[in-house]
């Protein structure tokens, strides 16, 4: 009888220890499950600074590397040719850390931004090496756009990106710029519902449905994550492409077929793609819907009864200090098709809502520099610079 209780206290101790063989090797394959699907903690351990922003950010560029420093401000300058107001930026990018900062410039093919070219140093080699001829109103426009994205995503120290044309000036210095673009997590892109002019096309759907059609201005500046929507995006540009196209202008010689072609599906794919994408991608509440760049605009009606509107282009007489602070004053935007007031904050601050303003002719912006519209205000102290 002992021997027999103790070879049974033997098997019962052998079992207890396969029991937990098993259930270990149970929980070990749980964790092994559960962290394969979980996704990796890119959380930095580093804080920010509010007078020299840090970013600790991992994006999909940057050959997958973590970056981790002072972020920098891209420039992305939509040029025809040349930068004719280039003596007005050289100023304005002369009092900026060079850390702080990059340029990109979309110029015609094969136009060399050099000593011959442009009158400040900061343009030169800054032209993209693979430009395209760009048409008013083409998707052209989006792909030069989207070049100009992609070429500034290759370096990671970019991480905010603003779209500037060629007749843009800077209504403040650079600090005050910098630190009300960093200060904010959310991208700057005027959108709207277009209710009145008809611009989409029933043959974009299903790839852009009609609810998800926006419109706004061209001029953005966009947080990396965006940027990254719009040169990744390989469904709705090709939509656009097909189907989003400018109506022919009218031509005299054509006489009575005017009237038919002016009858056709008119679209301005520039004033449409970021919009509706971002929309498309559910991004609308990672938003300021609103741009940062002004403009004037001036209603005409044309000889088929059409009516368009026009930037304003400003001249040395109305570039004069007074009506320069009229536009520096602008604290909301109202958006007519939606009954929307939009109130420009920055970090849950209330602040201007242009930093830039287009079109400016040489005259004003020499106004500008010489009564010292750029140099001599500096209120980024106004801002939390950190993003």
């Amino acid at each position: 009888m002992k021997k027999s209780a103790q070879v049974v206290a033997v098997r019962h101790v052998l079992w207890l220890g396969w029991k937990l063989v098993i259930l270990l090797s149970l929980s070990l394959c749980l964790l092994a499950l559960f962290r394969l699907h979980s996704p990796p903690n890119f959380s930095s351990s580093s804080s920010s600074s509010s007078t020299s922003p840090h970013l600790d950010v991992l994006g999909r560029r940057g050959a997958g590397s973590r970056f981790a420093g002072t972020p920098k401000l891209a420039f992305l300058f939509l040029a025809r040719r040349n930068l004719p107001l280039d003596f007005l930026w050289g100023s304005f990018f002369e009092n900026a850390d060079a850390t702080n900062f990059s340029i990109y410039i979309h110029s015609e093919p094969g136009f060399v931004f050099d000593a011959s070219t442009t009158r400040s140093r900061f343009f030169y080699g800054r032209q993209l090496k693979n430009s395209i001829q760009v048409g008013w109103g083409e998707s052209s426009m989006i792909e030069a756009e989207r070049l100009l994205f992609a070429a500034a995503l290759e370096d990671p120290a970019n991480q905010r990106f603003v779209l500037l044309s060629d007749s843009c000036v800077p209504l403040y210095n650079f600090s005050y710029i910098y630190s009300y673009l960093m200060a904010s997590s959310r991208s700057f892109v005027d959108s709207f519902l277009d209710a009145k002019e008809g611009r989409y096309n029933p043959q974009m759907f299903p790839v852009i449905p009609k609810e998800r059609w926006r419109k706004g201005s061209q001029w953005i500046a966009l947080v990396r994550k965006h940027a990254e929507v719009v040169v990744d995006d390989e469904v709705v540009f090709p939509a656009f492409k097909k189907f989003c196209k400018r109506r022919p202008p009218v031509d005299a010689s054509k006489g009575k077929l005017n009237t038919k072609l002016q009858k056709q599906h008119n679209c301005i794919p520039d004033e449409h793609f970021v919009q509706t994408l971002l929309s498309l991608n559910e991004l609308d509440t990672e938003l300021e819907r609103r741009t940062v760049t002004y403009t004037s605009w001036n209603q005409s009606a044309t000889k088929m009864d059409t009516k368009g509107w026009h930037p304003v282009t400003f001249d040395y007489a109305n570039a004069s200090p007074r009506q320069i602070q009229g536009i520096k004053k602008i604290n909301h935007v109202y958006y007519e098709t939606e009954f929307r007031t939009e109130w420009c904050r920055a970090n849950l601050s209330s602040v201007p809502c242009f930093l830039f303003a287009r079109k400016f002719s040489r005259g004003a912006a020499m106004r500008l520099l010489s009564e010292g519209v750029v140099s001599r205000f500096d209120a980024s102290s106004l801002l939390d610079s950190t993003p």
